[in-house]
């Protein structure tokens, strides 16, 4: 008499009806991911090397205003004689430290305002999500440059303001899965049996929203370097503080296009900008494929 084996069940078989929870093995990442952790690894190696990378301060004096590039100075000089090449390394300190804890906090209010409005739903999803549709509705850059203005022409004031108009996207996008995830077959069981709201989140929530905050995270963070250069070349940027944006800004001001000093002033900034968002997007995509098994090959 033959036993039949018991069919295995569609919840652990089907790759599509439980969230992924662990990342590809390194070598399955696209080769694009590899490039842009390696445009990112340099950018970053540049800002916390600066001290040791910069030939002069950027604040020093150094040479004649307008000096064409030299051995002495890569990049040239500004108008009033400070290393160009200096400004540059030491403004990819504020440009990424801008850009990383801007997305930051923009992915972890956009995880917490998501998980909770999911999850328990009713007035609190409504009020919540109404609230992030006004702030999307609302024009991004124009809104940003007049809450700048208002507020004043600060480091912290930029964060804090990249924050406040960019949790919204995120959190619909957590909220929205946190749904599905929530009427699974596996987490209906769970609660069935007794377990509690903290571990249904802890286990089954959190961990299968996380690879989606990671892609939310990468998109936040182009998005905010270009923003805060937006906000800068306008005059909107912190003075006191040397980023990418700034140095725009002054090449704008200080006559760099009439001079024919936009070579080697305006150029080398837009470039490092331009690497930067590259460099995030081609992570973003490797991302992608963390959290949407369907992308995956």
């Amino acid at each position: 008499m033959s036993v039949l084996a018991p069919s295995p069940d569609k919840t652990d078989t089907d790759p599509l009806s439980r969230p992924s929870r662990r990342l590809p093995r390194l070598r399955a990442w696209p080769k694009g991911a590899w490039l842009g952790s390696l445009i990112l690894g340099l950018l970053l190696v540049m800002a916390l090397a600066a001290p040791w990378l910069s030939p002069y301060s950027p604040d020093e004096r150094t040479a004649q205003p307008f000096q064409a590039p030299s051995a002495a100075h890569w990049l040239g000089t500004n108008d009033i004689g400070q290393d160009i090449l200096s400004e540059l390394i030491w403004g990819t300190r504020i440009s990424l430290l801008i850009g990383t804890l801007s997305a930051l906090l923009i992915s972890f209010s956009g995880l917490a305002i998501g998980v909770v409005a999911g999850y328990l739903g009713g007035w609190v999803d409504s009020l919540t999500m109404r609230l992030a549709d006004v702030v999307l509705v609302l024009p991004f850059l124009p809104l940003s440059i007049l809450l700048a203005a208002y507020l004043g022409p600060n480091l912290w004031n930029l964060i804090l303001i990249l924050t406040l108009l960019g949790w919204a996207r995120p959190a619909r996008i957590v909220r929205s899965q946190v749904l599905t995830i929530r009427a699974l077959p596996y987490v209906e069981a769970a609660r069935a049996c007794g377990a509690t709201d903290r571990h249904i989140l802890y286990r089954h929530i959190l961990k299968a929203v996380i690879p989606l905050v990671a892609v939310q995270w990468v998109q936040a963070a182009s998005s905010a370097i270009l923003i805060e250069a937006s906000l800068a070349f306008l005059g909107l940027g912190d003075p006191t503080q040397k980023s990418w944006g700034t140095i725009l800004y002054y090449a704008q001001a200080r006559s760099a296009f009439l001079t024919g000093a936009w070579v080697w002033w305006v150029l080398p900034p837009g470039l490092l900008i331009t690497l930067a968002v590259f460099g995030f997007a081609l992570i973003g995509l490797a991302f992608d494929e963390v959290a949407n098994p369907r992308l995956r090959k």
